[in-house]
């Protein structure tokens, strides 16, 4: 039997690094890798792959390096590489939400709408989304990269940025505004479109695409099991939360039944002093490792 690897992926390294092992990790495929390596070590034979920059992702999985990558929609967008979108990941290093490119000025700045920026000089990552952004809005003002640090360019060295943000927290701190938005973003699983349409391949890629969903699906949400005297059945299914409907079973005192659901991990605090006051006995919060809808 072969077992060489015939599955390359490419990974995000950097800011997304140790958030993507900690996902794949807990969709059962762990990474071994040492601080200063960009070559992956995995347990599954049929796997190879090297940690590159996320903006470089999309251009590799589209010449064929990688069959398939981890990396941001804005990065497809913005090399503007002819690759497959297999799902959506949302994931990052601080949250679970979408993260969005804007474009900021100083608190202070005269400029209040993109039109203003008319012959305006921005720094950014995102040059070419950017330029296009301001196309298709009829403004002509220069646009260059920026390699970090994209926050300390205003008002100095550029009247605007278009930067990276999940909360604004940043954006507060750095006592900028926010006068347009170019895109929302999230962590995609793309792959090369040769290798999308070799079975083999594509059948890898959707299994790896499955389990990282149901990782990502199982983040927020825990199992809860409990005893509870039947008599108060009827009023805890009236108000307990489900993926679908709980799952009950019959104990061996007919009096009492078995009640085991999956919900959202916000919501126990709630539910489990509702459950003590109608006698709830044996009450069993559990982490789950993946959610398959």
């Amino acid at each position: 039997m072969n077992n060489r690897p015939y599955l390359m992926i490419g990974l995000p390294k950097g800011s997304l690094e140790s958030s993507t092992l900690a996902l794949f990790a807990k969709a059962g495929y762990p990474i071994e890798k040492s601080s200063r390596s960009y070559i992956p070590s995995f347990d599954d034979s049929a796997l190879d792959g090297r940690f590159v920059r996320a903006q470089e992702i999309a251009r590799y999985v589209e010449h064929g390096f990688f069959d398939c990558g981890l990396t941001g929609h804005d990065w497809v967008v913005e090399s503007d590489a002819d690759v497959i979108e297999v799902c959506d990941l949302i994931y990052s290093r601080a949250s679970a939400v979408k993260s969005r490119w804007v474009i900021c000025v100083p608190a202070a700045s005269p400029v209040q709408t993109v039109a203003d920026l008319q012959g305006k000089r921005i720094a950014t990552e995102l040059v070419a989304s950017t330029r296009r952004f301001l196309a298709a809005h009829g403004v002509e003002a220069e646009v260059e990269f920026s390699w970090g640090a994209t926050e300390v360019k205003v008002p100095d060295l550029a009247d605007a940025i278009v930067d990276l943000t999940e909360t604004g927290s940043s954006i507060r701190a750095n006592n900028l505004r926010i006068i347009g938005e170019i895109m929302t973003t999230n962590t995609k699983l793309i792959a090369n479109k040769r290798s999308w349409e070799d079975s083999r391949k594509r059948a890898k890629i959707e299994a790896i695409a499955l389990l990282l969903q149901s990782a990502l699906n199982a983040s927020s949400l825990v199992g809860l099991k409990f005893n509870l005297p039947r008599s108060a059945l009827a009023d805890v299914l009236a108000s307990l939360p489900a993926l679908r409907n709980p799952t009950i079973s019959s104990l061996s005192n007919p009096e009492w039944t078995a009640v085991e659901t999956i919900i959202d991990h916000k919501l126990v605090r709630e539910i489990i002093p509702s459950l003590k006051a109608l006698k709830a006995e044996g009450i069993v919060e559990y982490p789950l490792n993946k959610v398959v809808y």
